[in-house]
């Protein structure tokens, strides 16, 4: 008996010990629980009940690099509704038809719906600041209202092309917006409502509040005001030649970065659905691919200089009107010829058989080599979307005929921003610079997440080259046939460029498109402009003519805009007078002078006196600028 109650005591003895250890596991488990785990399972179960508003968070602005908003947001709230928090659906399906303006029945099966919550869309998503202000007044149970966003642009149209658009879900769907829809895109915040099953409002719990973040800055490297003289400027193009479309491109010739970029027609991004899809899906200045016509000669210009096979002032070429190779006649553009001319006349005059002397002095392959380090033939790595890569010869089927019309810019296929990228490097220097429209991301702090500098490619040609090929299209501006860009005070340098269009492999009749590739100042340049106009319907289709004076008032307007210095008259090559042109003279400096000195002289434009006195203190226009000689000039007396 003794040794059965000793084993019965062994026994009750592990049994309370195991009842210890496990009260002590319960315990812990309870404290790990309740304690240590309390918010992560807090959350687990709020995950089952909560029922989520989402706030969407704005998108990320756009500006230009002055930090001017392009493209921004305005408040457009969207509509949800809880149908389990409200009995009469009937009610609610005839509020709001009235004020979203949509079938009532077919808003009374959406709110129908068998889900916890529904978005009312698209008949309540982005509805307007008096839409909401007027269905809060209504205090409907289970509807409420998330903030959403929807795209606003202050500049209406501008740059459109480049910008492109976003869809209904306030994605990008086109140009910049959707290239960085990514960064642009922010983390929406929301109220989370807890609900039981059938989503009525749990009493224990209250509302909650999760804050997201709104989408990244994009800056882009354009001057909003520049823009606005381009996309003007090319507009009145558009309506003066009734063209079929034109484009312009403007960029730092020291840096690559881009400070304007314009297509016509345009569009307005809020209603891109009115529009053929290939205007807002081709940003002309990358995607169209067309011959340069001689615009290009100053390719074949910088290297026939590099390679030091013409003196422009000492070597000289006769044109007859045409030159001969391999039995195929290639004409000028004037039929008679120029005769007798400096090889510095050949490029004023814009001269084609002294562009193919040029070229084969160069040689073929020589040439062809050229025209690929001026970055022809592929993408310039502008990582704008859309970019062609234009069209070359290969070298097997780059015979003579092929070289001496590409010496003066046909056979070849090029688009715009190759044109721009190459001539900055024959004026710059010689450094080829990748082009480039996005200057900098910046979070939504403020932070900057990439931030683009100038690359330098490589080295194209010389310092002294580029320093004669700035030279010769200054001449070119002032006494050939880029007159019409000629500004008094800003020194312009420049190349025409007039091509006709191929349809079909053969070159249509009376089609062309007309360019100037302008910049200033020439002694050291800070913008170069291209400006090219699509068919225009005038007798006069010459790049000379339409579209020199387009690119002529577009840098006389950005040389105050970017603060370019006036040159002094003496530095600036007087430009030559042809007949036709309107004769002007420098204005004398008058102040200090006396009413009766003035008179004495018996100058021909007409002199208006203001206020009182005897001796000059101030005049319009300033001594030394231009006026016409019929024009007038305002002196202002002592008093």
């Amino acid at each position: 008996m003794k040794w059965i109650f000793k084993q019965t005591r062994g026994r009750l003895k592990i049994i309370i010990i195991c009842l210890l250890l496990y009260g002590f596991a319960v315990i812990a488990r309870l404290f790990y629980v309740q304690i240590i785990q309390h918010e992560e399972l807090t959350e687990l179960a709020k995950a089952n009940w909560d029922r989520e508003i989402p706030f969407q968070e704005e998108r990320g602005e756009i500006t230009d690099r002055n930090g001017e908003v392009i493209v921004t947001n305005k408040l457009a709230p969207t509509l949800y509704f809880m149908n389990a928090q409200n009995p009469d659906i009937e009610l609610v399906a005839k509020q709001l038809a009235g004020v979203l303006n949509t079938d009532e029945k077919a808003l009374l099966e959406k709110l129908s719906k068998r889900a916890y919550l529904t978005k009312l869309a698209p008949e309540g998503k982005n509805i307007t600041t008096e839409q909401a202000e007027e269905i809060q007044k209504m205090q409907i149970d289970g509807l409420y209202s998330g903030v959403d966003y929807v795209r606003h642009y202050p500049y209406g149209t501008l740059l459109a092309r480049l910008l492109g658009f976003t869809g209904y879900d306030a994605q990008g769907l086109a140009g910049i917006e959707y290239q960085y829809n990514r960064v642009l895109t922010g983390d929406p915040s929301a109220i989370r409502l807890f609900t039981d099953a059938k989503g009525n409002a749990m009493p224990q719990t209250q509302d909650e509040w999760r804050q997201g973040d709104g989408g990244a800055t994009v800056e882009l490297t354009v001057d909003v005001a520049l823009q606005q003289v381009m996309e003007r400027e090319l507009s009145q193009a558009m309506e003066q030649y009734n063209a079929d479309q034109a484009l312009a491109l403007a960029m730092n010739p020291n840096t690559g970065e881009i400070l304007g970029i314009a297509s016509y027609p345009t569009y307005d991004p809020t209603a891109y659905q009115e529009v053929d899809k290939s205007i807002y899906n081709r940003n002309l200045p990358v995607f169209m691919t067309y011959e340069p016509g001689s615009t290009f000669k100053i390719i074949t210009l910088s290297a026939a200089v590099e390679e030091k096979v013409v003196d422009l002032k000492k070597d000289t070429f006769y044109d007859r009107g045409f030159t001969i190779v391999e039995d195929t006649r290639l004409r000028c553009w004037k039929r008679e010829g120029h005769g007798h001319q400096t090889f510095l006349e050949v490029v004023e005059n814009s001269c084609n058989p002294g562009f193919i002397e040029m070229g084969q002095r160069i040689g073929s392959d020589k040439l062809l080599d050229y025209i690929h380090k001026f970055g022809f033939g592929k993408q310039t790595g502008s990582n704008i979307a859309g970019e062609a890569s234009g069209i070359l010869f290969s070298k097997e089927g780059f015979g003579p005929v092929e070289s001496a019309t590409t010496s003066f810019g046909q056979g070849v296929s090029v688009t715009p921003i190759q044109q721009v990228q190459a001539v900055a490097a024959a004026i710059n220097g010689g450094t080829l610079y990748t082009p480039y429209i996005v200057s900098r991301i910046l979070d939504s702090s403020g932070d900057v997440l990439l931030e683009n500098k100038p690359t330098a490619k490589g080295k194209v040609v010389s310092e002294e080259t580029s320093k004669i090929v700035r030279e010769a299209l200054e001449s070119v501006v002032a006494n050939g046939s880029g007159r019409q860009a000629y500004r008094d005070g800003l020194r312009v340098g420049g190349k025409t460029g007039t091509a006709q269009k191929v349809e079909n492999g053969r070159y249509k009749d009376g089609d062309y498109i007309v360019s100037f590739i302008g910049f200033a100042p020439a002694d050291n340049p800070e913008i170069l402009v291209y400006v090219a106009v699509d068919s225009p319907k005038s007798h006069l289709q010459f790049g000379s003519v339409i579209a020199a004076p387009i690119v002529g008032q577009i840098i006389e307007e950005a040389a105050s805009i970017l603060q370019i210095e006036s040159a002094d008259a003496e530095n600036q090559l007087p430009k030559k007078y042809v007949w036709g042109d309107e004769l002007t003279e420098r204005v004398p400096d008058f102040t200090g002078q006396t009413m009766e000195e003035i008179i004495e002289q018996q100058y021909v434009y007409k002199i208006e006196w203001h206020g009182e006195g005897n001796e000059v203190t101030e005049q319009l226009p300033k001594a030394g600028e231009l006026v016409k000689q019929d024009g007038i000039i305002h002196l202002y007396l002592s008093n």
